[in-house]
């Protein structure tokens, strides 16, 4: 259920109402919104509950939410949420970029490919230092000195940083030196790591898993949520079909769907969701125009030489650069704003 009170209803009676909640043995959630402020109310709640809310001064309705997924709901957040680190903010008007390696592979590589993702415009600097693969001899990723180069290169470049975590026992190692934290399309029902990610302070990048129902999805996050951590990004990733031609399909009816659905931002990757060079920056543009916040990008000095095997799917600098050019005409048009960089690689 949730609670709406009117703006007009101070701090005070707020609280009354969280105390009403609480005293049930239940958690109440406050979203303050510019028209009025929603109490989620999780756990079984005896239909007493809601009449007895009702009748308190301030609240308006009392209303029963039947989606399995609440705090995620757009029910419970009617406005989008804007999520602020260290002033780039994603979710509201501004086109978020993330671009970066597939993965960390020495120090020399990551600050390279970090002055030519702030050259280029964008604002976050990806890659793993941990590497879920499918094969085991695959390179696994660098571990923690690939994160204290990952947060090197974002310091001296001001770059946001974003990092894959792979496990519960990593979550307290990898928020030390990341930004934010990124579930992976296979570890999106790893209850155990949501409910860690739920407490670690950090904003968090759920991935869609590969055969995942928007449903599903949302109640990966809701984990996230009823942690406490209010801070999470849905990413679409592409999914599982029948397809061979590309590495997965890129699903971008989830983008406007699960903004109806849901109030948290929307990233896409079209890395991953297409496998193919050549498709990402056409799959960036056509992201963006179904609404996507921001995309999350593989670029590589050399991709033809990285050593996650993924090259196929990362962009040369060049066309990094040139796709966040094309970008900076498209965002207007779909009520975003995005500024490329005015400096040259060279001056960095």
């Amino acid at each position: 259920m949730i609670a709406i009170l009117a703006n007009t209803a101070g701090e005070e009676r707020i609280q009354e109402v969280v105390r009403a909640i609480e005293k049930r043995g239940l958690q109440a959630h406050v979203s303050k919104g510019t028209d009025r402020t929603v109490v989620g109310i999780i756990g079984k709640a005896e239909p007493t509950l809601a009449e007895q809310l009702r009748q308190m001064t301030g609240v308006e309705n009392v209303i029963k939410i039947s989606k399995s997924y609440k705090l995620a709901s757009r029910d419970f957040h009617p406005e989008d949420t804007v999520i602020d680190i260290k002033g780039v903010k994603i979710g509201g008007d501004e086109l978020v970029v993330m671009g970066g390696p597939c993965a960390v592979e020495n120090r020399d590589q990551i600050m390279e490919i970090a002055k030519h993702v702030k050259a280029a415009g964008a604002q976050v600097l990806r890659g793993g230092a941990f590497k879920p693969r499918t094969g085991p001899y695959s390179f696994q990723g660098v571990g923690v000195e690939g994160l204290e180069w990952m947060a090197e290169a974002g310091e001296k470049y001001g770059l946001v940083t974003i990092t894959e975590v792979m496990t519960p026992e990593y979550v307290d190692v990898c928020a030390e030196y990341a930004d934010i934290m990124q579930v992976g399309t296979r570890n999106m029902q790893n209850f155990d790591l949501l409910r860690k990610l739920g407490t670690c302070g950090k904003p968090v990048l759920l991935k869609r898993g590969f055969s995942a129902t928007y449903d599903e999805w949302l109640n990966a996050a809701e984990y996230i949520l009823a942690g406490g951590n209010p801070n999470v990004m849905l990413c679409e990733r592409g999914i599982r079909t029948f397809e061979t031609y590309t590495r997965n399909t890129l699903d971008l009816t989830a983008i406007p769907v699960v903004k109806q659905l849901s109030h948290l931002p929307v990233i896409s990757d079209p890395s991953h969701g297409t496998g193919r060079r050549e498709l990402v920056a056409t799959m960036s543009k056509a992201s963006v125009a179904a609404g996507a916040d921001g995309l999350i990008v593989e670029m590589h000095t050399d991709p033809d030489n990285s050593m996650t095997g993924d090259g196929v799917q990362s962009l040369f600098p060049n066309q990094f650069e040139q796709l966040l050019r094309e970008l900076q005409q498209l965002a207007p048009l779909v009520g975003k704003s995005f500024e490329t960089a005015k400096q040259p690689v060279s001056s960095l």
